[in-house]
């Protein structure tokens, strides 16, 4: 290595060139090319805003968004918090997110674990198995959502009355109502409990990663499990207990011509949620696939040679790798399942989308119950996206 010094001039930052005011210099054309297009844009919004206000005064429509404390008057078949039509239209509202996050949430859960089983079993060796979950792919995702939605909810309907429901285990019964299951009686204790448990399970999370870290700076293993079971099982239980939850469960019973008790699925939840569930799933299992079959062949060979079996090998080795390859695509169906819940209109669930139509149907206000629409659903796509975004950068690999 030569002990020649560097020659300082060489190790200067070259001069930064300043703009010329010529249509030769990139950087003024391209300065002279954003200012015309975001004036362009600027333009067409004053122009929307300004004929949208002329064209309600002219027709007299009233705009502002005062509605939302008048009542509403607007019965709800099922919501998660207290309502009746004497609330205000902002409840009503308010019940219909929830209504939507409730399909949204469950939705993603249902169809992330049925795509993984039907992607798994399109690659199965067992060749009935593969057929079964290939025919199920191709028709499923061949068929309009629209239309499977239809199909579910006129099976649901055509289910027996209340009084000959179908009753395959105790405390289990299916009607034309809809799914009667046993559940508890539901007090303030249970939902301190409900998140205990939550805290419970992100601090089991945080101390199995220090855990991993100490155990990496100086070797020394440590069990985790004792630890998380305390958190995930004993603190949800000594809150439960300190509060003095009943235990008792509420079982369905019928009484007259309905059941009463018990947790009730309504038909229209229940065929909204098995259509979409049944739809993103077959997408989701064909990701599953595609990230699967990335992985090398000669990682399943290592493993197998090493002597793991081929469900450890798929767990532990095959889809920690295929997940880099799987969850960008899945975002796109989580967002997908989301905004097709939309369609809940046609069989009559009552999601953001049925309560803001009645809405504005009643009170006029069509640009601000649409708005409302459009922020609900971008609000819940932009949450989505940024945790899928945040946890496929945690999946990511990085380089050394």
């Amino acid at each position: 290595m030569s002990d020649t010094a560097a020659d300082p001039r060489l190790l200067r930052a070259p001069p930064k060139r300043g703009i010329r005011l010529s249509w030769a210099d990139e950087r003024f054309r391209s300065i002279i090319w954003q200012i015309l297009v975001v004036g362009v844009v600027v333009g067409i919004v004053w122009w929307l805003v300004r004929n949208t206000a002329h064209n309600l005064e002219v027709r007299r429509i009233a705009t502002g968004w005062g509605f939302l404390s008048r009542e509403a008057g607007l019965p709800v078949a099922e919501s998660l918090i207290p309502y009746s039509p004497t609330d205000t239209y902002a409840r009503a509202l308010m019940v219909g997110v929830l209504n939507t996050l409730k399909i949204a949430v469950v939705g993603v859960v249902v169809a992330t674990i049925l795509g993984t089983m039907v992607g798994i079993a399109r690659l199965s060796k067992n060749w009935l198995l593969s057929r079964i979950a290939a025919a199920y792919i191709e028709v499923v995702r061949d068929l309009p959502l629209l239309l499977q939605l239809l199909f579910w909810y006129a099976i649901l309907q055509g289910l027996p009355a209340p009084r000959q429901a179908l009753h395959p285990v105790e405390g289990v019964f299916l009607s034309n109502r809809g799914l009667k299951l046993p559940w508890i009686q539901w007090q303030d204790a249970h939902s301190f409990a409900l998140l205990g448990l939550i805290l419970g399970i992100v601090g089991a999370v945080f101390y199995a990663r220090s855990a991993r870290a100490k155990q990496m700076a100086d070797g020394q293993p440590r069990k985790v499990w004792p630890v998380a079971a305390g958190l995930v099982l004993g603190l949800p239980v000594l809150i439960w207990a300190g509060l003095g939850a009943p235990w008792q469960g509420d079982i369905p019973a019928l009484r007259g011509f309905n059941f009463q008790g018990g947790l009730t699925i309504t038909p229209e939840y229940f065929a909204l949620l098995i259509g979409l569930v049944m739809y993103t799933a077959a997408f989701i299992a064909e990701i599953v696939r595609a990230g699967i079959l990335s992985v090398a062949k000669g990682q399943w060979e290592a493993a197998e040679a090493l002597g793991l079996q081929r469900g450890r090998i798929l767990r532990m080795i095959v889809l920690p790798q295929a997940l880099r390859v799987i969850v960008p695509p899945m975002t796109s169906q989580y967002l997908n399942l989301t905004k097709n819940s939309s369609l809940a209109v046609a069989i009559g669930y009552q999601d953001i989308v049925s309560i803001s139509n009645t809405t504005l149907n009643q009170t006029g206000q069509a640009i601000e119950g649409i708005a409302i629409i459009m922020v609900v659903y971008l609000t819940i796509s932009l949450s989505i996206s940024l945790f899928m975004n945040w946890y496929n950068a945690r999946i990511a690999l990085v380089e050394r």
